[in-house]
């Protein structure tokens, strides 16, 4: 099967505010042509004019099932006091409970232009189920909590469950996912990275989210948290960090040399008072910093959309420099960035040749992207999701005219109502 979007503008993000007006041809899975108008002939010719081409998103941390607790415990002063809330909830949790979540996640994300991300949460053998079900891309991460010994008994009962599910699905891979320096002990974070080694993966921790946990760090063990990892021996695995909000100089040299990314989550720091990343000095330093959205329940979306644009604003109001990190930056880090975080930018993350057809395509005739005199300020700061208009997922149609193809939407919806409402009676 052959596609050809013809007359789109196309950001291949292969280089800086790069784009152009010309073609793209899908084969199959794959992105055979990207480049000018051409001659060539498909099964299926779509004539794109006035729409605009991307890679798909890359939410590179998210705890998807978690959109069944959205809007709620909002009005807690910090992040402990808001775990206290969320975590009695989520032991009440049942495999149904986060199937639905998950999939009125995926809903949310296919419609706001995410063909991949990265999920820290539990039952993902669930997860997985919904990810086949909605064709997205999936990093999921065997999550890691407690001691050496609890680690051994997730890898020797859970890891086997995911696996299964997920099956030889290639838009499936499982990372090992410590929850954070305050929930797992060194001994568990090294049979995690340990875990990623021999299972081809990655390591995806929470890290530095806020000021208490990185003084209760140099409390406990003497050391500030990248210097605590370090020394335990977990960057000799490759490493994907969430927040990263307080990290210093000496840190984010620890991280340059291991080349491990953080994941910057700026609508979830600035929810629950976490602080402002800055993501300015980070890339000075060196780091490749992405985008993630982290969980609907401290969000409380999963819009790449918004958290794009939020990004730019706080870059701008924490460094006092209007485009300090502009918004070609702010879209690599949206797309590009991601894929390079997750080990996946051999296969997404750029609109090339070769490279896996994970394809977004934005109607820019709306009112709010009217005129469109600069491209790339136009989707970062301007652009609604009602834009978002088709996706493609490794060449697979999940979304056309804003109407989604592999998944009911109402059905999920009515399904996450009913699920949430059992859930506050138990």
């Amino acid at each position: 099967m052959t596609t050809l979007i013809k007359n789109v503008t196309v950001i291949p993000m292969t280089r800086k505010e790069y784009f152009f007006k010309g073609d793209i041809l899908i084969k199959d899975e794959k992105i055979a042509y990207a480049g000018p108008a051409s001659d060539l002939t498909a099964d299926e010719v779509k004539d794109m004019t006035g729409f605009i081409a991307l890679p798909g998103f890359v939410n590179a941390h998210t705890h998807l099932a978690m959109t069944l607790m959205r809007n709620y415990k909002d009005s807690q002063s910090n992040l402990q006091e808001w775990l206290s809330e969320i975590f009695p909830i989520e032991d009440k949790l049942t495999d149904e409970d986060i199937y639905s979540g998950n999939l009125t996640g995926l809903v949310e994300m296919i419609k706001s232009g995410t063909t991949c991300f990265a999920d820290m949460y539990f039952s993902q053998w669930k997860t997985a189920e919904a990810v086949k079900k909605a064709g997205i891309r999936g990093v999921l991460g065997l999550t890691f909590f407690g001691d050496e010994k609890e680690s051994e008994r997730r890898i020797r009962e859970i890891y086997p469950r995911i696996l299964e599910a997920a099956g030889n699905d290639p838009l499936i891979r499982i990372d090992a996912a410590p929850h954070a320096i305050y929930t797992c002990t060194g001994s568990t974070y090294q049979a995690a990275a340990e875990f990623a080694k021999s299972h081809g993966g990655y390591v995806n921790t929470h890290l530095s989210e806020t000021a208490k946990e990185v003084e209760d760090c140099i409390a406990e063990h003497g050391m500030r948290p990248v210097e605590y990892l370090d020394e335990l021996g977990i960057f000799s695995s490759p490493c994907y960090l969430a927040h990263g909000v307080h990290f210093d100089d000496s840190e984010l040299t620890i991280l340059r040399k291991h080349g491990v990314s953080v994941v910057h989550n700026p609508s979830s720091n600035c929810k629950l008072a976490s602080g402002i990343c800055d993501i300015r000095h980070y890339r000075e330093m060196g780091i490749n910093v992405c985008l993630g959205t982290d969980g609907a329940s401290s969000n409380n979306n999963l819009s790449m959309v918004k958290e794009m644009r939020l990004a730019a604003m706080l870059a701008t109001i924490s460094t006092m420099k209007p485009a300090s990190t502009t918004p070609y930056e702010i879209l690599e880090m949206a797309t590009v960035n991601g894929a390079r975080a997750l080990g996946l930018d051999d296969r997404i993350g750029t609109i090339e040749e070769g490279k896996d057809a994970d394809i977004l395509l934005i109607n820019a005739a709306n009112a709010s992207m009217t005129p469109l005199n600069n491209i790339f300020s136009a989707i970062v700061f301007s652009m609604p999701e009602e834009a978002v208009d088709t996706l493609y997922c490794r060449g697979r149609l999940l979304m056309q005219g804003r109407k989604l193809l592999t998944l009911d939407e109402n059905e999920i919806i009515r399904n996450a109502k009913e699920k949430w409402e059992a859930l506050l009676k138990r």
